[in-house]
């Protein structure tokens, strides 16, 4: 089963993550329904993308599906990772994505979200950037997203606490556009689409991709790039790595050492 629902009415296509059973985890069945939902859609000359949940959701995404990555010796967040797919199609997409937010977010899914172009959230939304409890060595482009969202400080916080951001807090720093009370959510997100979709597409389109390449023009030495994958490569080949990844499977909390 795809795990996703998806429409088209009006140029405004809404995607639904439907696996409460998963609590719409990542997998690469899920992301690969959500990329073939956006391919529709671009065929269809979409001019507006809503992404969201199940209505009422109390966790919008767990993030991605740690049972699918590796347990060590091996990126487990590569170029051709489901996740990395999903991120690149929704920045490439040629018309703007709303995500709406009910529930809480987490790792890979926060990242996601970050990457589209407009949050709506409820008051009990709540985002989690959690690669330090699993003892997981985030990528370079996976950082950037998370840099193009908010301040320094602010990734700072979500990277090295883990802990949950709530939406008004994320909404103060400007990484979420707007908090809504869920009983308006829908109505204020598709009132927002709608917006968007009367307006010109091929401006918008043209505008989003300006933007993309701007926020990616961070100049890096072949040197620096080197040293990054290199430091990444010490924590996945580390003990701590393939402690969390089976704590998180055993269901208990992990042991990390440092090593």
């Amino acid at each position: 089963m795809d795990h996703v629902r998806d429409t088209l009415q009006a140029g405004v296509g809404t995607i639904t993550l439907d696996h409460p059973e998963r609590r719409n985890a990542l997998s690469a069945d899920l992301v690969g329904a959500v990329i073939a939902a956006l391919e529709r859609f671009e065929a269809a000359k979409a001019r507006v993308v809503i992404l969201r949940a199940q209505q009422g959701a109390r966790v919008w995404s767990a993030g991605h599906d740690v049972g699918e990555l590796p347990e060590s010796r091996r990126d487990p967040l590569g170029w051709d990772d489901p996740l990395r797919h999903l991120v690149r199609r929704i920045e490439l997409f040629p018309a703007p994505v709303i995500a709406m937010i009910e529930g809480t977010v987490w790792g890979g899914a926060t990242e996601t979200v970050f990457a589209c172009d407009l949050i709506v959230a409820t008051p009990d939304a709540s985002f989690a950037v959690t690669p330090a409890k699993l003892g997981v060595p985030y990528n370079v482009s996976g950082m950037l997203t998370f840099l193009n969202a908010g301040s320094l400080r602010a990734v700072k916080e979500l990277a090295f606490t883990a802990r949950p951001m709530g939406a008004a807090r994320a909404e103060q720093l400007g990484i979420v556009n707007y908090v809504v009370p869920a009983d308006e959510i829908e109505a204020f997100t598709a009132e927002l689409a709608g917006g968007i979709a009367a307006l010109a597409p091929l401006s918008i389109a043209v505008m989003k991709e300006q933007l993309r390449i701007l926020a990616g023009a961070h100049p890096m030495s072949p040197q620096g790039f080197e040293r990054i994958q290199g430091l990444r490569r010490v924590v996945y080949d580390s003990h701590d790595y393939r402690e969390g990844i089976r704590a998180f499977k055993e269901k208990r909390a992990p042991q990390f050492r440092g090593e």
